[in-house]
């Protein structure tokens, strides 16, 4: 088992897989792509990644280091001067892997290796919004048996009887049909006094005319 061998022997050994790795990082840096098979590829990312990492911080240390690894002095240069231009806002994953199949021949699995600026990186997926914690229900207020007793006696007696509100509505009900019965009445007793009146003149005239028959009689005896 192969418990703490990290990386890829490849089939060679220590110091043939260290030229192989430094001359594809040079590669991949000169040129920002180059083309080799799935397993270099995987092995290659965290050279990249290094180199990348030396050219952001960018001091002479670092500028020195990167010369240990990169055969040509011309292409450190080159990552210093983009590093913070082209990698500023990226945090690791400096490079790209995209599958071609598999080569003729042999039928090893191809891939294409390139670097990832700013503009072309991979937008970063939003992470999730923390769950809202479980809303606690709102303690009940404390209230006091004998106030509330009190409170509720005061609401009663502020309150008027039901009786009052009855009698107090039928009041002017009462008041409304009684002036209508007395304007009803008026036309009635005007007709009454007014049907009444020829009947009172007719009497008036008979007794008139009696009166004056007995005159007349009256007369007529005293020149006899």
């Amino acid at each position: 088992m192969r418990h703490r061998n990290a990386g890829r022997k490849l089939g060679r050994n220590s110091t043939h897989r260290k030229a192989m790795f430094r001359n594809m990082v040079t590669s991949l840096f000169k040129y920002d792509r180059i083309r080799t098979t799935d397993a270099k590829a995987k092995e290659l990312r965290g050279w990249a990644d290094h180199i990348v990492t030396l050219a952001k911080r960018g001091d002479l240390h670092a500028r020195r280091q990167a010369l240990s690894i990169v055969r040509e002095r011309d292409v450190v240069h080159k990552v210093f001067e983009e590093a913070k231009e082209r990698y500023g806002s990226i945090h690791g994953g400096y490079t790209r892997i995209v599958k071609l199949g598999r080569r003729p021949g042999d039928a090893s699995p191809v891939c294409l290796v390139e670097l990832v600026s700013e503009n072309t990186a991979a937008p970063r997926k939003p992470r999730k919004k923390p769950r809202p914690q479980a809303k606690t229900a709102p303690e009940a207020p404390v209230v006091d048996t004998a106030e509330a007793a009190s409170e509720a006696e005061a609401e009663k007696a502020s309150q008027p009887a039901p009786g009052t509100d009855a009698e107090s509505e039928a009041a002017p009900a009462e008041d409304a049909a009684e002036d209508a019965q007395t304007e009803d009445d008026e036309p009635q007793a005007a007709d009454a006094e007014e049907a009444s009146s020829p009947e009172e003149g007719e009497l008036a005239a008979d007794s008139e005319a009696d009166a004056a028959g007995d005159e007349g009689e009256e007369a007529s005896k005293k020149e006899q």
